[in-house]
């Protein structure tokens, strides 16, 4: 399916009545962020886009836990606090605005608070890598969704994309490659396991 096709089917589940939530799932580099934020922009008034990223736990909380070397593994999330979330923009208040963290890549940091969600927005658009992993805090996530697509580009493409996007955010090109080799490919792997629990598979 091309960026049309996908537009036109979060289209009906925005029209489907009620707030609806939507996730986009795959592993690192497989074009999560890139592909809601332009649905979003496409729906416009009709969604809202709510990225898993807002939380990870802050640095300082990673360091202390001696998890700091392995950022982005599930047990670096606040997993539990993802999944309350989502329970809350399943049943929207009225008059009541929902804030969501965002994720700061150049400060590689969580931010509280930085995207409202209005309660007479019918879709929130969620991406992440776990949505679709069932272990442990995370387990709960997929039954929160409405609908789940896992993007499955070809490794060839994505993981040079992810080695270029550390590049990107300041990571010398060969910290970057061990990096992605060492961390972001071993999550890869955790992700992958989720796959068949996805409504639709994009390749």
């Amino acid at each position: 399916m091309d960026l049309p096709d996908l537009t036109a089917r979060a289209h009906r589940l925005a029209r489907t009545g009620g707030r609806r939530v939507l996730g986009i799932a795959g592993p690192p580099g497989a074009g999560k962020s890139t592909l809601a934020g332009r649905i979003a922009e496409a729906l416009g008034p009709l969604a809202a886009l709510v990225p898993m990223d807002g939380f990870h736990l802050a640095q300082a909380e990673l360091e202390r836990l001696g998890r700091a070397d392995r950022k982005g593994a599930p047990d670096t999330f606040d997993a539990a606090g993802y999944a309350a979330l989502l329970r809350r923009l399943r049943a929207p208040e009225p008059g009541t605005v929902v804030y969501a963290p965002a994720f700061d890549r150049s400060l590689e940091e969580p931010v509280a608070g930085a995207i409202p969600v209005p309660p007479e927005v019918p879709l929130v658009i969620t991406e992440g890598n776990y949505l679709l992993y069932g272990d442990g805090p995370w387990a709960p996530v997929r039954g929160l969704l409405d609908e789940t697509w896992y993007l499955d580009p070809d490794d060839a493409v994505r993981v040079p994309r992810l080695v270029a996007r550390h590049v990107r955010y300041g990571k010398a090109r060969a910290d970057a490659e061990r990096w992605v080799a060492r961390s972001d490919e071993a999550n890869a792997r955790l992700v992958a396991a989720g796959r068949d629990r996805a409504d639709l598979v994009v390749r």
